[in-house]
């Protein structure tokens, strides 16, 4: 087994492909990795949750298929908020997240890969939004200041952290008291096997890293979060299947929608 340096390079030079080779190339499957066949990108979005209108109310080379939800269809968000998107490639979410919090709010994206931050910045660039920033950076160690943000999204990245306990503690951080999670992600509803677990295309693809749900609920506990809720998507399975056909991944991790709250008087 790779040490952790070495797993968060295989991450990083996954997304750094797909950030270069962009929508058009088509490279990615597996839900976030580049080492499966190509995929439709229209229908893998609207599989795991995105509107037709979504999908046509942000640039093109945002959009690479990858996640395994919307979180932005949860998050409920609110005119003049401040919005972190943890993980937030090409700037798919975030462009989706400052039509709602408007002028008068803000998002925030943090990604880990210098090609994505690039490439969001860009995009936002050549459509003229005001609204939105890209800051690179990993999620264990968020580039954003204490209490400084009222709703974070993200979509399928945490499962790929290493060190999952300190993102939620960095996330718990950042949030204003009262601020709110809003995720989609991938977790683990049975003990995953070695094969999967060794498989370092897994562990890029969003699967052999996704972490036991009960942990998850101790994590998020751990790092002070209240009024948690964990629920998994209707068509978890189908999206699973999806990624890795055949290799019966679904009946040991599914998409899960994962909601909590910081406590109003910290």
């Amino acid at each position: 087994m790779k040490n952790q340096e070495d797993l968060r390079d295989l991450i990083r030079k996954n997304y750094s492909e797909v950030a270069l080779k962009g929508s058009a190339g088509g490279c990615c499957s597996s839900g976030c990795s580049c080492n499966g066949p190509q995929i439709n990108i229209k229908d893998a979005s609207l599989k795991i949750g995105y509107s037709e209108d979504d999908l046509n109310d942000v640039p093109i080379e945002a959009n690479m298929g990858l996640g395994c939800g919307n979180p932005i269809a949860i998050a409920a968000l609110k005119e003049g908020e401040i919005v972190l998107d943890l993980g937030s490639g090409g700037g798919f979410d975030s462009f989706l997240a400052r039509r709602q919090v408007g002028e008068m709010g803000a998002v925030i994206g943090v990604d880990m890969t210098p090609e994505m931050v690039k490439l969001a910045r860009k995009n936002a660039e050549e459509s003229g939004y005001k609204n939105v920033e890209f800051r690179l950076g990993e999620i264990e160690h968020l580039p954003v200041a204490d209490e400084a943000v009222d709703v974070i999204i993200s979509n399928c990245v945490i499962n790929l952290a290493l060190e999952k306990q300190q993102v939620f503690n960095e996330t718990y951080r950042v949030l204003k008291p009262g601020g709110r999670i809003s995720i989609s992600d991938v977790v683990a509803t049975a003990e995953i096997p070695e094969y999967i677990k060794n498989d370092l295309t897994n562990m890029a693809g969003c699967i052999a890293g996704a972490e036991y749900v009960g942990n998850i609920q101790n994590m998020l506990e751990n790092a002070g979060f209240v009024n948690i809720r964990m629920v998994p998507k209707d068509n978890s399975q189908e999206i699973i299947k999806s990624w890795v056909p055949g290799k019966n991944a679904e009946e040991f991790v599914a998409s899960y929608i994962i909601e909590a709250e910081k406590r109003p008087d910290q």
